[in-house]
C-alpha cells in the first residue's frame, strides 16, 4: 500500500499533464516505512516515492501537504526529488506543514497554502544517550544538520542565514499570510488580496508533542501489535482448554 496518492488529470491536447499527489502522516526513514504500511497508517518514505515519481517526468506536479513532520533526513530525500523533478511543482498546504514538511513544501517553484493552515520551523531535535563527549558529538552534529536544513529555507525565501537561523531557535508558527509576508510561500489558496499581518508573536507550543509526534505513532502501532498478539494467544488458550476437555471425556 503506498504512502502517498498520485492522481493523474487528464491533459488537453495543449496542456502537460497535470499529476496530483498528497503527503500526509509522518516522514519517515524507509527503514521504518513497513511499520505503517502494516497497520495502515499514513506516512511518507523517500525510496518508493522516488521510484514511483519517475514514472511522471516532464509532468507538472501539485503537491498536497498535511504532516507534522518527522524525519529531517526523509524530507531531505524527497525535496530533493521534488527539486530534480522536471516538471513544474506546485505545492499547496492545506494543514500543516510542520518540521520536516516544511522543508519539503519549499521545493515548489509556488507555495500556496490554504487560510486556515499552518507552517512551522524549528531546531533539528533528536534523542541520545552516553558519556560528555558522546553528548558534545551529538550538539555537534544537530549544528551541521541545522545548516543543511537553513539552506533549504535561504533557496526558497532568500532571507539571510543569520534571520533563518532566528526563526528556527524561536521556533517559528507562521499562518498563511505570515508565511507569505516572511517569504516561506507565494500565495494563499482561495484570497484575491493579501492581507496585512504582524508575525505571530507568544504563540502556544508544545515542542515533545511534535518532537514525539512519531514516537508517539509508533507507540501506537506497537500497542496495537501487542494487542492483536494478544488476542491470537487467548484464541490458541481456549483452543486448547478445549482439546483438554474433550480428552477428560474421552
Amino acid at each position: 500500500m503506498p504512502f502517498w496518492k498520485f492522481i493523474k488529470n487528464k491533459a488537453t491536447e495543449t496542456e502537460l499533464e497535470n499529476i496530483e499527489l498528497r503527503i500526509e502522516g509522518d516522514i519517515v526513514d524507509d527503514g521504518d516505512a513497513w511499520i505503517y504500511e502494516w497497520f495502515g497508517e499514513p506516512a511518507a518514505s523517500p525510496n518508493a516515492f522516488k521510484e514511483e515519481l519517475n514514472e511522471f517526468k516532464g509532468s507538472d506536479l501539485t503537491v498536497w501537504i498535511d504532516s507534522y513532520g518527522g524525519s529531517v533526513f526523509a524530507g531531505a530525500s524527497i525535496y530533493n526529488a521534488l527539486k530534480e523533478h522536471t516538471g513544474k511543482v506546485t505545492v499547496k498546504v492545506d494543514g500543516k506543514a510542520m518540521s520536516a514538511a516544511s522543508v519539503i513544501a519549499m521545493a515548489g517553484d509556488e507555495i500556496l497554502m490554504s487560510p486556515t493552515a499552518l507552517m512551522m520551523i524549528h531546531n533539528p531535535m533528536t534523542g541520545s544517550y552516553g558519556d560528555m563527549h558522546e553528548m558534545r558529538k551529538v550538539a555537534d552534529v544537530l549544528d551541521e544538520v541545522k545548516e543543511s536544513i537553513v539552506n533549504a529555507y535561504i533557496v526558497k525565501t532568500g532571507r539571510s542565514r543569520e534571520d533563518i537561523s532566528a526563526m528556527m531557535d524561536n521556533e517559528t508558527w507562521m499562518s498563511a499570510n505570515v508565511a507569505v509576508k516572511e517569504g516561506f510561500a507565494n500565495g494563499v489558496l482561495y484570497q484575491d488580496k493579501p492581507i496585512e499581518v504582524e508575525n505571530v508573536k507568544d504563540f502556544s507550543f508544545n515542542r515533545l508533542k511534535v518532537a514525539n509526534n512519531t514516537g508517539d505513532s509508533i507507540k501506537q502501532i506497537v500497542a496495537q501489535y501487542k494487542k492483536a498478539d494478544n488476542e491470537a494467544e487467548e484464541l490458541v488458550n481456549i483452543e486448547k482448554e478445549k482439546i483438554r476437555m474433550e480428552l477428560d471425556l474421552i
